[in-house]
């Protein structure tokens, strides 16, 4: 019996240290403030902007999902992210560094044996395509950095293609054997070149080394570990009937509804969508803010699972893993080249959204918009507001650290 008592205290406790962190409102409006006036014109549909700092949060959703039905914009509405889904491939390969099943200095070519002879273009003139060996062996750190001369997209998954696009055109492993049959930009290693491609193939490793399709993989061991149940990339008919509309901003005039962009094509959900590491993800504000909450906790969700260790985040996510000689950026997401407490990592998305984070200070913004051309000018309000808000001496009391930690 009192073998038993001792268990059920045992358990009771590992329950209680993977509780949600609690988050308490800021009780502040400077976001709202700052974009009223581009929704009163009609500029602005509508946008969410969350600011966080130490346990204090400032949550506003203003204007609207759906600008005609006059669909209130709120944290659960569905939207496409974009390029943030490359801070998830990262997150996976980061795991398997972890495992030790896969070394960010590991030839491309270990996992993927198409790669182990690439081709440089050296240059085209009057089309004609001049082509030698590479001679840099290409590495997993490269293909996930943006250093490995690898096109933005791969001509299956151009968006002027009828089913091509981010979502459309191949599966991983295909992409992956286009990309390697196809020329490189430059020498590996030597140069960087923004690239859905290079995530892809990342993703395509991911899938060698787990026998697992990679979305199924990150399903398991990210998203549903952190409760993100909105975030797939086949959103369910009815998510799409309240997902955030395409809008394109116009001077002086109200928002342009837009259908559709040449890289994510209707339907979103059907047999022609691919996974794409690159960019594919739908998700919601609430669920974008559990992931990006575990990146500035290090590794652990607000609901106290632990995705990944401590120094793994620091060295591999929050810090760039190019050569020192070239802008920053690390597995998948955009970070600095000297870490200190002043630095942010994080990503954005095409239409216009992103997230940030800073794990020494403990502060998140998230910005969400789905914005199809004609810029944000509404984005220099924003930044001031963001300023005034951190700049806030919260009373934190209430907001307590884990109590435990799961590995």
């Amino acid at each position: 019996m009192k073998k038993t008592f001792i268990l059920l205290l045992a358990s009771l406790s590992m329950v209680l240290s993977v509780q949600a962190q609690k988050v308490k409102e800021s009780k502040t409006t400077f976001a709202q403030e700052a974009l009223q006036p581009y929704v009163e014109s009609g500029q602005l549909a509508g946008a969410i902007s969350v600011f966080y700092k130490d346990g204090v949060q400032e949550t506003c959703c203003i204007g609207y999902a759906d600008v005609d039905a006059k669909r209130a914009i709120d944290m659960d509405n569905v939207f496409m992210q974009c390029s943030q889904t490359k801070g998830f491939c990262g997150v996976t390969i980061a795991k398997l560094v972890e495992k030790g099943k896969i070394s960010l200095d590991d030839p491309v070519s270990k996992y993927l044996p198409e790669f182990r002879e690439l081709w440089v273009q050296e240059y085209n003139k009057d089309g004609v395509r001049m082509l030698r060996r590479a001679k840099n062996v290409l590495t997993v750190r490269m293909v996930l950095n943006h250093t490995g001369g690898f096109p933005f997209e791969i001509s299956a998954k151009q968006g002027n293609i009828r089913g091509g696009g981010w979502t459309g055109g191949a599966p991983l492993r295909q992409v992956a054997a286009i990309a390697a049959a196809s020329p490189i930009m430059f020498e590996p290693g030597t140069a960087e070149m923004y690239s859905n491609t290079g995530i892809d193939i990342g993703a395509a490793i991911v899938e060698i080394v787990t026998g697992m399709k990679w979305e199924d993989y990150l399903k398991q061991e990210v998203l549903d570990p952190l409760g993100m149940t909105s975030t797939w990339f086949w959103p369910t008919d009815k998510q799409l009937k309240n997902k955030i509309e395409l809008y394109a901003t116009q001077n002086n005039a109200p928002a342009k509804w837009v259908e559709e962009m040449d890289m994510q094509q209707r339907p979103y959900n059907d047999e022609h969508v691919f996974t794409s590491a690159g960019a594919g993800l739908w998700t919601t504000a609430n669920d974008q803010l559990k992931f990006y909450k575990m990146l500035m906790n290090l590794g652990v969700g607000d609901n106290g699972v632990r995705i990944l260790k401590e120094e793994t985040v620091k060295n591999m996510l929050a810090r760039s893993t190019r050569p020192s000689n070239m802008s920053g950026y690390s597995l998948g997401l955009a970070a600095p080249v000297e870490d200190n407490e002043h630095s942010w990592f994080g990503h954005g998305g095409a239409w216009g959204t992103n997230c940030s984070v800073n794990w020494h200070t403990k502060q998140l913004r998230l910005w969400v918009i789905q914005n199809a051309g004609g810029g944000q000018p509404w984005m220099p309000a924003v930044d001031k507001a963001a300023e005034k808000f951190f700049s806030q001496p919260f009373d934190n009391a209430g907001v307590k650290a884990y109590t435990g930690r799961t590995e």
